[in-house]
């Protein structure tokens, strides 16, 4: 399906030079002279690699339309996960590749959403948010103002993050797969 590239948004697959591409990023650029153009951070889905690519607003791409499907995480088999359909209970290989970043936040049975193209995943996505326990945070510094000063703590995970003055270690907390950024304590 034909679409404007000033449409292109992350976690779309379009197809460019003869391949598959994974968008990761996507930023509009509009520079001081001339035209505004799309640059985008891009991975082809068989090899691996990354690349940029720039297109201006009016170029048309080549998106292609993933079915996504849900599956349960049962656990890591060295470089794949191992995904579960929760219908068939059929297990499904994916290289770990495919969550990037976001791959700490993986807990078990979770529940993940597969992008497939012709029955070949080519992404991951986690819930949006996850409740992970702050292993390590720094002391609080006395006369810093509350309203703006966060500190810096590790995740059980091993992620580093910034969460407000309060949070202890031993505390769980929310915080977004996307970029490991703190929301808000944990209920419960």
């Amino acid at each position: 399906m034909k679409q404007q590239a000033n449409q292109i948004r992350a976690g779309q697959v379009i197809e460019h030079d003869g391949r598959r591409w994974l968008v990761l990023k996507q930023q509009i650029i509009t520079p001081g002279k001339g035209g505004a153009f799309i640059q985008v951070e891009m991975r082809d889905i068989k090899s691996g690699n990354k690349t940029n690519e720039r297109w201006r607003t009016a170029d048309t791409v080549e998106r292609l339309v993933a079915e996504e499907k849900e599956y349960t995480y049962s656990y890591t088999d060295g470089s794949n996960l191992v995904l579960m359909d929760p219908e068939t209970f059929e297990q499904l290989l994916v290289p770990v590749e495919l969550l990037g970043d976001a791959a700490p936040f993986l807990q078990d049975n979770m529940t993940v959403t597969v992008d497939l193209i012709e029955g070949e995943p080519v992404a991951v996505h986690l819930p949006p948010t996850v409740v992970v326990e702050v292993a390590e945070a720094d002391p609080v510094v006395k006369g810093q103002t509350a309203a703006s000063s966060y500190k810096p703590a590790r995740l059980a995970n091993g992620v580093r993050t910034m969460v407000p003055p309060f949070i202890e270690a031993g505390e769980k907390i929310v915080v977004r797969t996307e970029d490991g950024s703190y929301v808000e304590r944990a209920k419960g």
